[in-house]
């Protein structure tokens, strides 16, 4: 079973990463661009077969190390 995780910092949490990304696409002539918010996006390929025993192992995975959720969120997605 793939695992896909995307971190994205949490709304109201300042993101200069994604500022600068917005700065940049307009001076690229992206007129349209208001803004930008950047993350990161982790495959986890998963030995496990039932889909609810999967998804408990990604979110402690997400809690005790690929997000820090104080100021960050995530998604899990589960192929499999």
């Amino acid at each position: 079973m793939i695992a896909r995780v995307h971190v994205t910092l949490k709304q109201g949490v300042l993101d200069p990463q994604g500022k600068a990304i917005a700065n940049s696409l307009k001076s690229l002539g992206f007129s349209g661009v208001s803004g930008v918010r950047q993350g990161k996006y982790i495959e986890v390929e998963l030995a496990e077969t039932d889909v609810e025993a999967a998804r408990t192992a990604v979110r402690d995975m997400c809690e005790r190390l690929l997000a820090n959720t104080v100021i960050e969120d995530y998604t899990i997605e589960l192929d499999g």
